[in-house]
């Protein structure tokens, strides 16, 4: 016995000191490989140690880069979202980030650090890496983005996928698409709504501004059943993407807001920007020169988003025929014989745009006409198709007003409610006029405020019965000249 376990002694101390020495040996070729062979061959080695190593175990790494050359590679940021969205306590290291911008704080991978995932029992180990690079100048120009700056890129980063190689289909067709769809769905519901308006100087140019206006369909001082019918209308709208393609139709909707100033078309759109996540673009037609500047802004613009053109019977005279005038040089001299500008906008041009080939251009878009006379519209811009919706904006109601006085005030009832729903029922008066009136008191009292509202509407029927009186005279002495 005492042999045998002097032998066996004698074999351990020789595996400690074998591995020992390969250690001490692995140390030494690692700090003289880093100190004289040059980046390119360390990689070259490491590369080559984890292709026989993934070899010999049956394992397949698949490697996303961050860019392919200066395009962004979809798959490695959708993988950074939904990466920082896991919980797992093999991730010990986070990157928190947030942009100018952005509300929201961004949490993703941080360098070096491992992650296991699990997809229909399969695992799927991530590692994020990053290689030294040469510096170079990496110029960012973005029209929807004010931050154009040039940045120095000295990294190439990449996310490791490592799997077995007997999963390769399902990593492809149904992991990966997984990935990209559930990131989506994150960035939709975190994404910070945009207002774009024309660029002053840049004509054809779109600039933003985050959309900061809290109105939702909660706050809405509109009829219950309006409100529902178009929030249906939008989801039903979002989830037919199907069926627009099946039929042969671009993916868009368009709804008509008309009714007098005041009655909430713009707190209406604000709410289903709000509703949907969509980014505005607000396009004054006035500042539009010629239809080839409207359709390079309207080519610029992004899917899941709303066009708006606000006051469309009054914004622009759009002519039936083209207007041109001749360039004028710096020096205001005309410029050679033959030279001329698009002036205008034609109405065959703009009705190109909003159901022609030019609509085909994007997916998901909602176009919204406003107007307070729906009458002085020209009948082509109404046919179906290309307005698909259209909003009555009424004056002010009972149950309107209830909303308003919840919003304002914060109470749902008050001695003084069926003198102001009578008030309401025989004027017309506009949510805004009421929404000024309940904000005019510094303190807040509800007393204070609904007194001052029923006087605000007692004046209002009064000048409406004289009004309508001097209404009557007048028609009675044209009759009596008849």
């Amino acid at each position: 016995m005492p042999s045998s376990n002097e032998s066996k002694l004698a074999v351990a101390k020789t595996v400690v000191s074998t591995i020992g020495s390969v250690a001490a040996a692995s140390m030494v070729a690692r700090s003289v490989a880093r100190e004289y062979l040059p980046d390119e061959f360390q990689d070259y080695l490491s590369l080559g140690l984890r292709n026989i190593i993934n070899k010999l175990s049956g394992q397949l790494t698949m490697v996303i880069h961050e860019f392919d050359g200066f395009q962004e590679n979809e798959i490695y940021f959708a993988t950074q979202l939904y990466l920082g969205s896991r919980k797992s306590p093999d991730i010990h290291r986070l990157k928190a980030t947030k942009f100018r911008n952005e509300k929201n704080i961004n949490v993703a991978m941080e360098m070096n650090d491992k992650f296991v995932d699990v997809y229909n029992g399969v695992k799927f180990k991530w590692c994020l890496v990053s290689k030294k690079l040469p510096t170079r100048e990496y110029h960012k120009y973005d029209v929807y983005d004010d931050t154009n700056e040039a940045s120095t890129m000295t990294d190439q980063r990449s996310l490791e996928l490592t799997f077995h190689q007997k999963h390769k289909d399902l990593a492809l067709n149904e992991y990966l698409p997984f990935i990209l769809k559930d990131a989506k769905t994150r960035k939709q519901e975190d994404k910070t709504v945009k207002l774009f308006t024309v660029d002053n100087y840049h004509r054809t140019v779109w600039t933003s501004v985050n959309l900061d206006h809290p109105a939702t369909f909660a706050t809405l001082a509109m009829e219950a059943d309006v409100k529902q019918t178009v929030m249906k209308d939008l989801d039903k709208f979002v989830q037919r993407r199907d069926y627009y393609r099946k039929v042969g139709k671009a993916w868009k909707r368009g709804y008509l807001l008309y009714g007098p100033p005041g009655t909430g078309k713009s707190s209406l759109i604000a709410a289903m920007a709000n509703y949907l996540k969509f980014d505005i673009y607000d396009l004054e037609l006035s500042d539009i020169r010629s239809n080839a500047d409207l359709r390079r802004l309207l080519v610029a613009t992004r899917n899941r988003s709303i066009l708006v053109v606000e006051d469309i019977d009054c914004s622009v005279e759009l002519h039936d025929r083209q207007v041109t005038k001749p360039l004028v040089q710096e020096d205001n001299e005309p410029g050679p014989p033959g030279s001329h500008e698009e002036q205008g906008i034609t109405l065959s041009g703009f009705l190109n745009f909003i159901d022609g080939l030019w609509s085909s251009c994007g997916q998901e878009r909602i176009i919204i006409f406003t107007t307070n006379r729906k009458d002085k519209l020209d009948p082509a811009l109404l046919r179906p198709g290309r307005m698909d919706v259209h909003i009555n904006m009424s004056y002010c109601t009972p149950s309107g007003f209830r909303l308003l006085a919840l919003n304002y005030l914060g109470i749902t009832k008050h001695d003084l409610f069926e003198e102001i729903e009578d008030l309401i029922g025989e004027v017309e008066v506009t949510p805004a006029e009421i929404a000024e009136q309940l904000l005019k008191e510094d303190d807040d009292d509800p007393d204070v405020a609904l007194d001052r509202l029923v006087e605000f509407l007692d004046v209002k029927r009064m000048e409406n019965q004289e009004n309508k009186a001097k209404k009557d005279i007048t028609s009675t002495a044209k009759q009596s000249d008849n």
